[in-house]
């Protein structure tokens, strides 16, 4: 058996995430398999470093899995992607040790949030809109405080029983370019809708809604006492894998 690892390029405008799902829905997870199925005539499970949200995009998703196919994989990356559809691409295969796995032998993620003030018809597959001016000065202090160990409970999806919802962010900043902005942050491990939900809160901050001191409070104790929709999914884009 070999352990074969790829990156993974996609747009996930018309999938119902990663992770695959009972029924016919769509999804990244789902669409490789099947191909690598029909490829090595195997039954494949393909393991990601991330299992990103309906909608969200991959600059380069890393993910392996388990062949006792002789195909080279360079024939295999050749495979897929003639048969994967056009918003997906594979690229370096590589065969890794047996204990390489995708999720848990990285050691950060990054993701990355585009993000327009007014909408654009061009761009709204790829970025997020906030809908009005915002004070990257305010939004700069808010990552600021993201940075260090927090229990982010307060900005994620996950149950309220969960044991840890504790996560490493290494870098978090937003970085203004012409005609928006990009939120960048870098993290150990990352919960459900995390970033949408950090960057839904910064906005409010750049809006002054909520002061950078309100929401440095929340994160310290972990409890958002108003209702937080998460950002729109299409402006995010898991960005890097590090190993």
């Amino acid at each position: 058996m070999k352990n074969i690892r790829l990156a993974v390029e996609y747009d996930g405008t018309d999938f119902f995430g990663w992770q695959r799902q009972s029924g016919s829905l769509p999804t990244l997870q789902g669409v490789l398999e099947t191909r690598l199925c029909c490829i090595l005539q195997e039954n494949v499970r393909v393991v990601a470093a991330g299992r990103t949200d309906k909608g969200v995009h991959a600059r380069r998703q890393v993910v392996n899995f388990m062949t006792g196919s002789d195909m080279a994989p360079e024939r295999m990356v050749h495979a897929l992607n003639c048969l994967l559809p056009v918003t997906v691409g594979v690229s370096d295969p590589q065969i890794v040790p047996h204990d390489f796995h995708a999720r848990f032998s990285a050691k950060e993620r990054e993701y990355r949030y585009f993000l327009l003030e007014s909408h654009s018809a061009l761009c709204q597959r790829f970025t997020g809109c906030s809908r009005g001016v915002l004070d990257i000065r305010l939004m700069q202090a808010a990552a600021a405080s993201v940075c260090g160990n927090h229990d982010f409970r307060a900005f994620s999806r996950e149950p309220a029983d969960r044991s840890s919802c504790m996560c490493r962010v290494s870098e978090c900043e937003w970085i203004g370019q012409e005609g928006g902005l990009v939120f960048r942050i870098r993290a150990n491990r990352f919960l459900r809708s995390m970033v949408r939900y950090l960057v839904s809160a910064m906005i409010a901050v750049g809006k002054q809604r909520i002061s950078p001191p309100d929401f440095s409070a929340i994160l310290e104790a972990g409890n958002l006492q108003q209702a937080l929709v998460p950002a729109e999914p299409n402006g995010l884009f898991l960005w890097e894998v590090l190993y």
